[in-house]
């Protein structure tokens, strides 16, 4: 080496997909610079570096989010979380002693599962608010239930036509239950909703950031943009440091865009500072199964599930191939089969080449359609995590609506990854919780529907949050490894996340977390 390390770490068991046996790794300027025993590693060093002995931990690349929304997620992750409450009584006891902001009561993570398979309606809880308006986020983050004042608040009286697939749902004579159904709905809510203090948005984003670099998280893919100018808040944040965390973050393309408004996308992958990046453009091609918006070649159990996200789907595959010629990578959410082949039609009209695209859930998808991945290069992004929702006697909401043929369909990782598939894995926070292990840990061991024969091996789960991961991203030849010149992303664990029981795994700590050479998290 012509120059000293900025970082060398020792005594490790380092674990590469192709270079093995390795105890020591040299870090400067953001990247790994060598590998070798700890005896060379002594060669490595000079005055200004810093040493860190591993005491015989595993050492593996940094491990990567695939799908989160650590800025947006942040507003939907306000006021009281209801993820515990378990059934109406309990919504309804949470709600009389919820606390008030600006005068609303604000709720998270509602399960589906809480209403008894009954209607939404705000009439189910309005005797225990006092009179106060409340808006309650669905768990999924594609639903709320609003009551009659906050209904009233802002001017929601009936239904309306919106230009993609969502809903106010409304009785038989007319009126909103307070059930609002996908993003053009929920956001008639947002002028009126208590506004996050741009300093209090900072300090909770450094400090979300800081607890996912604590569960050996170095990077995450951003599924969206957010709002209130993102790069500009992203920007001020490293004027004073760097980001706990490597952020990727992908825009939204809603149905209706104009050619400017695509063009207006690609411009935006220009925008990047030291450690985040714009990088290729999200879509929706359904919503989901409990609110009755997945896509599905045949109707859910309740009639409904036969629309598409995008009114004209041919609308959402030109837009995607607009992207593709101009060399941008696309995501699109589909949960349902439907969905899932759509989008794989689509990719299958771009011919070879070009930019990477993906396929966000996957939550059921038929035989016919799992070798197609491989085939066209479509990488599965998938959330293990997102199981626990569900139950393994398919008495829950999402399996109810599908059906026992869709349910036993259920996020089918292995199968995907024994098609040929790369499967990048996530957690979707705030759908559920960011801790990077617990993502592994489900992969190899699913909860709910999910049928345990999905379950990956401990190398395939650790895969899809480094190596896989950086296929998704079209960074396989800077990411996801332990290699010279690749990224200084690393993460070290107490024991073997590939070796390990799953249940270990899921509680292992982490001892060290690199990012972009810079140590981000030490125990």
């Amino acid at each position: 080496m012509s120059s000293a390390a900025d970082l060398v770490l020792v005594n490790a068991r380092v674990r590469d997909p192709e270079l093995t046996g390795h105890t020591a790794v040299a870090v400067r300027d953001g990247l790994i610079t060598a590998l070798g025993g700890d005896t060379e590693a002594r060669a490595w060093a000079g005055a200004g570096t810093e040493t860190v002995d591993l005491a015989g931990a595993t050492l593996t690349p940094g491990l990567t989010d695939a799908h989160s929304h650590p800025v947006w997620g942040l507003e939907m992750f306000t006021g009281t979380d209801l993820s515990g409450v378990r059934d109406l009584e309990g919504l309804r006891a949470a709600l009389r002693s919820a606390e008030r902001r600006g005068g609303w009561i604000l709720g998270f993570g509602l399960d589906h599962n809480v209403f008894g398979g009954r209607p939404l309606h705000h009439d189910l809880v309005e005797d225990v608010l006092d009179g106060a308006p409340a808006h309650l986020r669905l768990y999924d983050g594609h639903s709320v239930l609003a009551s009659a004042t906050a209904l009233k608040a802002a001017g929601i009286e009936g239904p309306r036509a919106f230009a993609q697939h969502s809903e106010i749902v409304c009785d038989a004579e007319g009126r909103p239950t307070g059930h609002l159904i996908e993003h053009a709905a929920m956001d008639l809510m947002t002028p009126v909703l208590p506004a996050q203090p741009y300093a209090e948005r900072r300090t909770r984003l450094v400090d979300l950031l800081t607890a996912m670099a604590a569960t050996g998280l170095t990077s995450a893919h951003v599924m969206d943009l957010g709002g209130h100018d993102v790069p500009g808040l992203l920007t001020a944040l490293e004027e004073e440091g760097d980001l706990p965390l490597r952020l990727r973050l992908a825009p939204w393309c809603m149905p209706g865009a104009t050619a400017g408004e695509l063009d207006a996308l690609v411009r935006l992958q220009e925008r990047a500072g030291r450690l985040w990046a714009v990088g290729g453009v999200k879509f929706f091609m359904d919503g989901t199964v409990e609110g009755g918006t997945a896509w599905l070649e045949h109707a859910d159990c309740h009639g409904r599930g036969t629309e598409a996200f995008w009114p004209d789907p041919a609308a959402y595959s030109a837009a995607v191939r607009h992207l593709h010629r101009a060399g941008v990578g696309t995501a699109t959410h589909a949960i349902g089969d439907a969905a899932v082949r759509h989008v794989l039609d689509t990719v299958e009209t771009l011919g070879g080449g070009g930019p990477r695209h993906r396929i966000e859930h996957i939550e059921t998808v038929p035989d016919d359609q799992l070798g197609r991945f491989a085939a066209l290069g479509v990488v599965a992004s998938m959330q293990p995590p997102h199981t626990a929702y569900t139950r393994a006697d398919h008495t829950d909401e999402w399996s109810k609506r599908l059906g026992e043929e869709r349910a036993a369909r259920a996020w089918r990782c292995r199968d995907l990854r024994d098609a040929g598939a790369h499967l990048a894995l996530g957690s979707d926070w705030p759908i559920a919780h960011y801790d990077a292990r617990q993502v592994l840990a489900t992969a190899r061991a699913p909860r709910g529907a999910a049928s345990a024969r999905h379950g990956l091996t401990g190398l395939m789960a650790l895969e899809g949050m480094t190596t896989h991961a950086a296929v998704a991203a079209g960074e396989e030849r800077i990411a996801g490894r332990i290699a010279p010149c690749y990224r200084a992303d690393l993460t070290a664990f107490a024991v073997d996340p590939v070796e390990a029981p799953a249940d270990e795994t899921a509680e292992a700590p982490v001892l060290l977390t690199v990012a972009g050479g810079r140590v981000t998290f030490r125990s």
